[in-house]
C-alpha cells in the first residue's frame, strides 16, 4: 500500500492506495510545533482506523518546509519506509516554463501532474485552500504560470478579526448575490465574489492562451465556489493525492 501525504498551510491530507485503488483519505491540522512522535501517533491512528497498516511506500509534498523532516521521520517510525519527497530531482514529467522552475510550489506541481493525466490540455487549475492558486497548462502540457492570492477562509478570518461588528461565519453560498443582512452579504462577497474572480481569470487566461481550456477546481472550498462559477468547471476533490500517486509511480518504475 502507498501512503500519500499533501501538507498544506492549514491541513495535511492523507491518502492510502492499494494498487490503483484509493482506499481512504483523511485530514490532520498542520502544526509546525508538533513533534515526530505526535505526528507518528496521528498517522498510526489514521492507518489503524482504516485498517491500512501494510504500507510499503510513501510520498510527501509540502508547502511547509519546517514539517518535511518531521513527517519523514514520523512516516518511517510508523511504516518503516523512507518517503519520497516531491522536489528538485524527482521525476514529474511536467515541463515548467516559469522564470525560475525551482520556485514552483510542490502543491502546484502535484496538481498539474494529476490534471494532465486526467483531463485534456489546455488546462486551468484552481486550488482553493489557505491561499487561492491558479495554474495554466498549454495544449503541449507545459506549465506556463498562474496566480496566487488570498484564500477564501483567510479573507473571512481577516475580515472578522479586523472589524468590530462583523462575525466569523461558515462559508456557504447565499441564495442571491445581493445580501440583505451582514452574514449573507459576507457570504456573497466570499463565495460569489471568489467565483466571479475565477470567472474573470478564466477569461483572461483563455485570451492569453488563444483558445478555450478545461477548468479543474480542487481544495477544501472548491466545491461551493465552483458551483457558483459561470464557466463550466470540474470539481476534483482528490486531485493532489492522485498526483502524488502518479509521481510516486514515475519514480519507482523498474
Amino acid at each position: 500500500m502507498l501512503l500519500a501525504i499533501d501538507v498544506g498551510n492549514t491541513n495535511i491530507v492523507l491518502g492510502v492506495y492499494d494498487g490503483d485503488n484509493l482506499l481512504c483519505t483523511g485530514r490532520l491540522s498542520t502544526n509546525i510545533n508538533e513533534t515526530d512522535e505526535e505526528y507518528a501517533m496521528k498517522i498510526h491512528s489514521f492507518l489503524s482506523l482504516h485498517k491500512a497498516l501494510s504500507i510499503d511506500g510513501a510520498i510527501i509534498s509540502s508547502v511547509v518546509p519546517a514539517l518535511i523532516g518531521t513527517l519523514k521521520r514520523a512516516v518511517k517510525f510508523v511504516t518503516g519506509v523512507v518517503p519520497l519527497v516531491v522536489g528538485p530531482g524527482v521525476k514529474t514529467g511536467l515541463p515548467i516554463k516559469i522564470d525560475d522552475p525551482a520556485q514552483l510550489g510542490a502543491d502546484l506541481v502535484v496538481g498539474a501532474v494529476a490534471a494532465k493525466e486526467k483531463y485534456e490540455c489546455p488546462l486551468i487549475i484552481f486550488d482553493l485552500g489557505t491561499a487561492t492558486t491558479g495554474s495554466v497548462i498549454n495544449r503541449n502540457g507545459e506549465f506556463l504560470g498562474g496566480i496566487i492570492t488570498t484564500g477564501v477562509g483567510t479573507s473571512i478570518n481577516a475580515l472578522a478579526t479586523k472589524t468590530a461588528l462583523l462575525p466569523q461565519i461558515d462559508i456557504a453560498a447565499p441564495k442571491k448575490a445581493i445580501g440583505t443582512n451582514s452574514i449573507d452579504s459576507m457570504r456573497s462577497g466570499a463565495v460569489i465574489g471568489t467565483a466571479a474572480m475565477l470567472d474573470g481569470f478564466i477569461d483572461r487566461f483563455e485570451e492569453e492562451l488563444g483558445e478555450k481550456a478545461n477548468i479543474v477546481v480542487t481544495g477544501g472550498l472548491g466545491r461551493v465556489i465552483s458551483q457558483n462559477c459561470k464557466h463550466k468547471t470540474v470539481y476534483d476533490r482528490n486531485l493532489l493525492i492522485e498526483g502524488l500517486k502518479i509521481i510516486y509511480d514515475k519514480n519507482t518504475e523498474v
